[in-house]
Formats: structure tokens, C-alpha cells, sequence
């Protein structure tokens, strides 16, 4: 919501595509953007945070959430931003995307929102506490939204990263993946692998902590359908390649998951910096 993650499950983080037509993958500004011709589904369907993750965060920034200034960013509907401003604290979000940002309003018109990136913010010097990225750290510029984070946050303040990554050690969700990557063309094993410090800020200048919280959902089989269709490499692979992707998944699902309610299981992993205080 790139080599930091550049190439991992589409129901994690964000994949690098590689469909038979067109012959080049779309550009990385193209998928970027893709989201804001689906934002309804994916409000509506993509996975939430647990509550751990939430108690990480406060512990390894030292610093509770309630009454802390936290800037959101990549906001999109704003499925983070509800749950840290549920905790207590006063959000901001700041989202560059129109389908998304008018998805936000819609539904949380008591939050502030701002249109901007994390490569430029639209944000004071020294102004927050907190700076947040739920699935949307990959879509930046290390280069740039690395100073910009540091610029924004106050002395003590942290940069916390998180993305719902997929538990590929349940059977069923490593063969959905396989199924992905045959489909697809993409390498579903490099998404932990490229969820890391080094690939989040290749200049070294932050020290990152990383945390992984599992958890699970209980969703019906179109639910499940919707969340993995509202993912980049689905809405930028062509209609015909991801409807017939959809429904050979849908099958297979329901031998699985005879009473059409699918088990999902997560790992979100996140990594978290403290600035100087």
C-alpha cells in the first residue's frame, strides 16, 4: 500500500508481476496507482491488525499510543489509521491516491487526511511522535521517505513499518502460492525475505527492531477472492488473466473449505527504528 519488498505474495506484500501479455511487467508507478480503481473492495475486503501488533509498537517505541501525534502514511482507506486512532491517539493520515482518499472520507470523516507521499510530506518539521506505514513502505523511495520520516518526527519519536505478510508454513496457503507464482510468473518465496532492515533503508542510517505477530481470520470463500483480487498484481494483470485465475482459485478453494469459510493466516511483520531523543 521495489527490492523493500519488491517480489512477494500479492495477499502480503506487494509482488513484481510478470503476466505473458504485455511482454514488459507495468511500471511500478502504474501498480502504485492501481489501487484507486478498486478502493471499495479493497476496504471491504482486505485483512485488519491484530491487537498485538499495536502492543508491539508502544513497547519497542516506548511511548504509548494514546495522546501520541502519529502521521499515517499510505493511509489508503485507512484500515491502520481507524485502529490507531481506536487506541488513542491523534492521527493524521496522508494518502496521494483520489479513489482512496475518497474511500477514507467516506467512511472515516472524523480523520484528518492530507494528499501527499512519503517521498515529500506534507508535514512540519519535528511535528509527530509516530510515523506509520501499513503495507505501503514499498511504494516509496528509501532515498527520500527515509530523511523525510526523520524530518517529521520529533527527538524519541519512531518509524514503524508493518505488512501482513502470508503464513506460508500452512499447507494450504503454500499451495495457493505456488498456484500464484505458476499463474503469475512471480517469486512468492522472496516475500520475508525482502521485508527486512537492510532492504527497508539500504543506507543503514536507521536501527531497526523487527517484530512478527501471528494471527488469523475467518472469512467466506468471495471474501477471500475479493481481498487477494484487490492486490496490484491482480487489478494490473489484465481482466481475463486474473477472472480465470479467480475462478480455478475458487475451486480449489471449496475442496479445502467445504463450508465456504476460508481460515486466513498472517504474519505481520513489522520493524520499527527510534529516532535520537
Amino acid at each position: 500500500m521495489p527490492t523493500h519488498p519488491s517480489t512477494p505474495h500479492p495477499t502480503g506484500a506487494e509482488t513484481t508481476p510478470e503476466p505473458p501479455a504485455p511482454t514488459h511487467p507495468p511500471a511500478h508507478s502504474t501498480r502504485a496507482h492501481s489501487f484507486n480503481t478498486a478502493a471499495a473492495q479493497y476496504a471491504a475486503n482486505r485483512p485488519s491488525y491484530p491487537p498485538a501488533l499495536f502492543d508491539a509498537i508502544e513497547a519497542l517505541a516506548d511511548h504509548p499510543l494514546p495522546g501520541s501525534r502519529v502521521a499515517d502514511i499510505g493511509a489508503g482507506t485507512g484500515i491502520a489509521t481507524a485502529l490507531l486512532h481506536t487506541r488513542g491517539a491523534n492521527v493524521i493520515a496522508v494518502e496521494p491516491g483520489d479513489g482512496m482518499a475518497a474511500q477514507f472520507r467516506s467512511t472515516l470523516p472524523g480523520i484528518p487526511i492530507v494528499r501527499g507521499t512519503g517521498d515529500d510530506l506534507p508535514l512540519a518539521d519535528a511535528s509527530v511522535d509516530l510515523v506509520t506505514y501499513a503495507q505501503a513502505w514499498h511504494w516509496t523511495d528509501p532515498a527520500r521517505s527515509v530523511p523525510e520520516a526523520l524530518r517529521v518526527l520529533r527527538p524519541g519519536g519512531a518509524l514503524a513499518l508493518w505488512w501482513n505478510t502470508d503464513a506460508l508454513d500452512v499447507p494450504w496457503i503454500a499451495e495457493a502460492a505456488a498456484r500464484t507464482e505458476r499463474h503469475f510468473d512471480i517469486d512468492v518465496s522472496a516475500e520475508k525475505r525482502n521485508v527486512n532492515a537492510r532492504a527497508a533503508d539500504p543506507t543503514g542510517r536507521l536501527d531497526f527492531t523487527r517484530r512478527t505477530v501471528r494471527w488469523s481470520r475467518r472469512v467466506p470463500v468471495d471474501t477471500h477472492l475479493a481481498n487477494i483480487g484487490s492486490h496490484s498484481v491482480f487489478l494490473v494483470s489484465g481482466e481475463e488473466h486474473t477472472a480465470a485465475f479467480l475462478a480455478e482459485e475458487r475451486e480449489y478453494l471449496l475442496k479445502t473449505f467445504p463450508d465456504g469459510i476460508v481460515e486466513e493466516v498472517y504474519e505481520v511483520v513489522l520493524l520499527l527504528a527510534k529516532t535520537p531523543a
